[in-house]
């Protein structure tokens, strides 16, 4: 029988939801259990594309008599990290403190008030990989709550503090960043960066978009060659990697080796949302055509295989499949994208020598390590040499085997819509029409805001939900998705200059602030009155795969103050950059989206405002301001018909006379110079 979870909308909660363990899903009714019962909690954190959140789940979730444990001795609850990553933050940095480690599945034991006094990651059902066996812990800690539950309470008690203290970031040293900071960024990453492969460090290699997102800004600004070479090379490598689907576009989650040939396949929309805005930043610095085509695969891709009805892009595709080629056989990781060498043969004929030569196929495997087995006789597609086969008669090759793996049963596909990772998506498709000028780009960041509008905001704008699915939105907005979706639509708007997405851009920063600003800058997860069943809100205090809400809103909010003057985002701006600066000084790497930001906020900034972008001249004057990466450059646009409601957000504009011709203004420190109607001036200009 279907247990609790049935109900439920996430597709993770879903997947076990005909397990023989009594689960609950996060909230009142598991509590109020655990305190009438006097039973610890056990907290299983995961999400729908997590390979061993699958494995875990496969070996004792679905085993009737590891759920009889489970079920006779804890208060079992399952939750989705996506849908509640201010959960998931408190207890993962619990886990890591007893620990040293982290991720998922995060297997948190708790007291009946939800303190944590045990927990880890991937358990196996019997002793191995140095790790006890599930029911042998789930015994030992239901003795030990029996029989040392005073000792059990102290430690949480004590745990918790300590969490508290480091989740609000509540004791750490406040001032501006050094004025180096950025620069020795910059020389950490040189140090770090694969000469031979690029990517920084060792396996397993993640993408880290802030990073490259950091490296390229630091390149417009200064110029410096290094910066540029080792995003555009990294990007490059990821690009020609199995890492990137040789035949369907988007990016994997991460590379298992150090030279991007063997993924973990899971895609997820926030790395090819933010991997999209790279690819744009650096097609716009070096106009490379193998990044421009990898940005229009990758875009692609999420038009194609993430766009849900209507707009909005749904979360993630899982790693796992059932195998093409095993009708009762059991998922495996990567089982839809791996080829044999004779099934390319039987899809391309006479030109199948030439495709195996330039995308690494061989007889057998052509995998660097294939631990479980899941490589057999099978090989990733990886563009090996790309001179082996023309690009044309290559794409009319991929597109076949494009055709061909279609056929496979495909990976499951998390269909939830959070308003976050679609902010991300609106931002990098923005990005995209700017360094292309490719409409299709501009409508789908503007379907997807309209998406979000429709189905995830109050009717003022000012409320977000976090996710939509199956018709149902549900789970307060909280701190990211308030910030990323400020950031798309200041993406946006630079995009489209339609009045109505910069009003929204500043009405979802100005509630940001109001909603989850931290005394002293940074945002909390979660609004004052959200979350509260736990024992402390969190600061994020790291930008990872994510960024930070309160680095991205930092960005906003400078950016911002620029067109609106309002002082209170300049407050916020520098508040955050205070709380964090020591941070940033010591390990600059933490926070590589708020260190762009202070090398933004620490170097000359602009505002360019167009009059008239629709009278001649405006077309070229757009196409001037977009030429280049110009982070330092906040930019602005309006039709004569559309000043009076872009005033109402940006004041700048309302003295602004429009002419016979479209009229470019460049302000510095909010004094403006003649009008400018020559695109060769303008460009001069905006290079000096």
């Amino acid at each position: 029988m279907p247990n609790r979870l049935a109900s439920e909308k996430s597709p993770y909660l879903l997947q076990h939801k005909d397990n023989p363990v009594d689960w609950y899903p996060w909230g009142p009714e598991a509590f109020a259990r655990a305190k009438a019962e006097d039973k610890p909690i056990l907290l299983s954190i995961g999400y729908s594309t997590c390979h061993w959140c699958h494995v875990m789940e496969h070996e004792s979730f679905s085993v009737p008599a590891t759920a009889a444990v489970m079920n006779e001795h804890f208060v079992c609850v399952k939750l989705d990290r996506e849908e509640r990553p201010d959960v998931d933050k408190v207890y993962m940095t619990a886990v890591q403190a007893m620990t040293g480690q982290g991720g998922w599945p995060l297997n948190a034991f708790l007291t009946p008030d939800l303190k944590p006094f045990y927990g880890g990651t991937y358990f196996p059902p019997d002793s191995r990989y140095g790790r006890p066996s599930w029911t042998g812990l789930l015994e030992r800690l239901a003795g030990l709550w029996k029989e040392r539950r005073a000792d059990i309470e102290k430690d949480a008690e004590s745990l918790a503090r300590a969490v508290t203290a480091y989740a609000s970031a509540a004791d750490e040293a406040r001032g501006r960043p050094e004025a180096e900071a950025s620069e020795t960024a910059e020389k950490n990453l040189r140090a770090s960066f694969d000469a031979e492969n690029a990517g920084f460090g060792e396996a397993p290699k993640f993408p880290m978009p802030a990073n490259i997102r950091f490296l390229l800004r630091r390149h417009a600004r200064t110029g410096n060659a290094d910066a540029r070479t080792m995003a555009v090379e990294t990007l490059r490598a990821m690009t020609r990697g199995g890492l990137f689907d040789q035949l369907g576009g988007g990016y994997a989650r991460y590379s298992t080796d150090h030279a991007w040939r063997i993924p973990h396949f899971e895609k997820m929309l926030y790395d090819n949302a933010q991997l999209v805005e790279n690819l744009a930043d650096a097609v716009t610095v070096s106009k490379d055509p193998e990044l421009l085509r990898a940005l229009e695969r990758t875009a692609g891709y999420l038009e194609r295989d993430l766009r849900a009805p209507g707009g909005g892009f749904y979360s993630a595709e899982d790693a796992d499949s059932l195998p093409y080629d095993e009708p009762h056989g059991h998922k495996a990781e990567g089982a839809f994208y791996l080829w044999r060498k004779n099934e390319i043969e039987a899809v391309l004929g006479n030109g199948a020598p030439a495709f195996c030569a330039r995308y690494g196929v061989v007889e057998g495997s052509n995998a660097l390590a294939d631990p479980h087995g899941e490589f057999t006789g099978k090989c990733v597609l990886y563009d090996k040499d790309p001179g082996a086969l023309e690009e044309t008669a290559a794409a009319g090759m991929r597109g076949k085997l494009f055709a061909e793996r279609a056929k496979r049963p495909r990976p499951s596909l998390d269909d939830k819509i959070l308003s976050s990772w679609n902010g991300l998506a609106i931002a990098g498709l923005a990005r995209a029409y700017g360094a292309t000028g490719n409409d299709r780009y501009l409508g789908l960041a503007a379907d997807a805001a309209s998406f979000v509008r429709r189905e995830l905001s109050s009717p003022d704008g000012k409320t977000l939900w976090r996710r939509w699915r199956d018709g149902e939105r549900a789970i307060n907005g909280m701190a990211d998705d308030y910030a990323n979706m400020a950031y798309g639509m200041l993406a946006l708007y630079e995009a489209s200059f339609r009045p109505q997405d910069l009003a929204w851009a500043n009405d979802l920063a100005m509630e940001t602030i109001r909603r989850f600003a931290a005394d002293g800058g940074g945002l909390f997860q979660t609004g004052q009155n959200d979350g509260g069943e736990l024992f402390t809100r969190s600061i994020e205090n790291h930008d990872g795969v994510e960024p930070a809400p309160s680095s991205v809103l930092a960005d906003v909010c400078l950016r911002l103050y620029d067109l609106t003057g309002r002082e209170d985002y300049s407050r916020y701006a520098n508040e955050t950059l205070e709380r964090f600066g020591p941070s940033l000084s010591t390990r600059p790497l933490a926070m590589p989206f708020l260190l762009a930001a202070w090398d933004r906020a620490a170097g000359k900034t602009a505002t360019l405002i167009i009059a008239g972008v629709d009278l001649p001249g405006g077309k070229e004057l757009a196409g001037v301001a977009r030429e280049g990466l110009r982070p330092g450059l906040v930019f602005a646009a309006f039709k004569e018909g559309d000043r009076a409601a872009l005033a109402k957000t940006a004041p700048i504009v309302s003295e602004m006379a429009v002419g016979a011709r479209a009229r470019a203004y460049l302000c510095v420190e909010r004094a403006c110079g003649l009008p400018i109607e020559n695109a060769d001036e303008l460009r001069e200009r905006l290079l000096s």
